[in-house]
């Protein structure tokens, strides 16, 4: 290229580096994304593990998933990259039993929903049994309330209870959210967990047919799938596959700061000094993908960012989730089909939910054997009243098993005694999913603003697009799509256009 007086300009050199920090399912997708469009990447993560809440445990010889075990359908984004890994034929539908509600009356099999627990038809009969006839009553009050009534509430509960009234919010949406989400609906901001619910309100004049609307733009068949053998499967593909395209993958990489490299264009992060007597190491790279917790992205961008502290997210929840192995021939019917949602007004229970994981994957009930069942309880539970952790979740594992086996008792109806326990584990996670309180979208959008600024730079992660694996694949392949075409590199759509939403 010659400018007017015959001078040569150069064109500037594309990025041929990229760093990427944080090593779950979007950190390890967004980094075998950059290495497969030419770049040499270091992906660092602090813990000793990658795939972050998509991981394994053993428990009584099985393989199991220590944290998501399925992924929503409702995009093509998550099946797209489970082909691109060869994983396509493992994808399995769960048993289409369904689960249950745990109300202080007793358990009663789930009603349909729209999303999030809230009916798409407040008429239907087999509401009356969870909302009682006044409560009934009260829901069908949605279909003839102005659709301004409610349009303005920021969180579920506030929505639901004017739209609906209070017995919708505890027996129906609150058990769900609980389960979840790990949240209380009255903490969870509408926008970010269901955006476009207030607009189609507004259009069709009932939460019911707006959540009704938003149930049917999910695909035909089962709202959600999983891998036989595990999700945990798609963790260790993609990092056998990042290692396949020549990322350097780095655990145990504790990040204290980033900042500007001063030799060289791009970006530096410096670890935590190692406890184990090795050095200091700095990672390098010309791009950067930050795919942290929110808090942590927030606190390491904060210095390279107008207004960073605005953005800065709440910590996620802390659950704790106890993995049972039981010898039951009685838990062969499934009782309860595949699992319970626990009402807050339960009281002789202290989980919020349970899977019956061997009634709900036939790969687990394959894998277990004869009379063997895999149950996995979620203890965490948030309340309005109530700031921090659950008691439950301080208490030693021992203790929580036992807990875990006399809820586990109660919910499913069945006498298990204690001899009956082959194995179990206890997972406990903290800021696995972001606090999507009131105000988070708005800090998401501010965020992604002020981060247009820094061109060479992107985040992802669930607390940016919404939790749940379907959200984040398909967010994460779009920020770094975006990022490698501005810096001039031309890079192939996947089929069917995964990475071009957010949810």
């Amino acid at each position: 290229m010659t400018t007017s007086s015959g001078e040569k300009r150069r064109t500037p050199r594309r990025p041929r580096t990229a760093l990427v920090v944080g090593g779950g399912v979007a950190g390890l997708t967004a980094a075998r994304d950059l290495a497969a469009a030419g770049l040499r990447v270091t992906l660092v993560e602090a813990s000793d593990h990658f795939g972050g809440a998509v991981g394994a445990h053993e428990v009584a010889g099985l393989v199991l998933d220590s944290g998501a075990e399925s992924f929503a359908t409702r995009s093509t984004a998550v099946p797209e990259l489970l082909d691109e890994l060869g994983l396509a034929d493992r994808v399995v539908t769960p048993d289409p039993a369904g689960s249950w509600l745990y109300l202080p009356e007793g358990a009663i099999p789930a009603p349909r929903s729209g999303v999030l627990g809230i009916p798409a038809d407040p008429s239907d009969p087999e509401l009356r049994v969870p909302l009682g006839r006044a409560g009934a009553a009260r829901a069908r009050l949605d279909r003839v309330l102005p659709a301004a009534v409610g349009a303005g509430e920021r969180t579920v509960g506030g929505l639901v209870r004017a739209r609906m009234g209070q017995r919708v919010v505890d027996r129906l949406v609150s058990p769900f959210v609980s389960g979840v989400y790990s949240t209380h609906p009255d903490r969870l901001d509408v926008d970010a967990v269901a955006p476009g619910l207030r607009s189609r309100l507004r259009e069709l004049g009932s939460l019911g047919a707006a959540a009704g609307a938003l149930r049917e733009a999910t695909p035909a068949g089962s709202n959600v799938a999983g891998l036989d053998g595990g999700m945990n499967l798609l963790s260790e593909r993609l990092v056998h596959d990042a290692e396949r395209l020549g990322v350097k993958l780095v655990t145990r990489y504790d990040v204290i700061a980033l900042d500007r490299d001063p030799r060289r264009p791009g970006w530096m992060v410096i670890q935590r000094q190692p406890t184990d007597g090795d050095k200091t190491a700095v990672a390098r790279g010309e791009l950067l993908v930050m795919a942290t917790d929110g808090p942590t992205a927030v606190r390491l961008m904060g210095s390279h960012m107008q207004d960073a502290q605005n953005y800065t997210p709440r910590s996620g929840p802390r659950i704790a989730l106890a993995t049972l192995v039981l010898d039951c021939p009685a838990l062969d019917p499934a009782p309860r089909g595949t699992g319970l949602l626990v009402s807050e007004d339960v009281r002789d229970v202290r989980a919020k939910a349970l899977t019956h994981a061997s009634a709900k994957w036939k790969w687990v009930a394959r894998e277990a054997g004869e009379h063997r069942h895999v149950l996995r309880l979620s203890y965490g539970r948030a309340t309005p009243r109530r700031a921090g952790p659950s008691p439950e979740v301080a208490l030693e594992d021992k203790h929580l098993i036992a807990l875990a086996l006399g809820d586990a008792s109660t919910l499913l109806g069945v006498p298990i005694a204690p001899e009956q326990l082959v194995g179990a584990d206890v997972v406990r996670w903290h800021a696995a999913l972001p606090r999507t309180d009131p105000g988070h979208s708005a800090r998401v959008t501010g965020f992604r603003r002020a981060l247009k600024e820094i061109p060479d730079a992107a985040a992802v992660g669930a607390w940016l697009s919404g939790t749940g694996l379907a959200a984040v694949v398909a967010d994460t392949r779009k920020q770094v799509r975006a990022l490698l075409e501005h810096h001039g590199y031309e890079v192939a759509a996947p089929p069917g256009g995964a990475g071009t939403g957010s949810q």
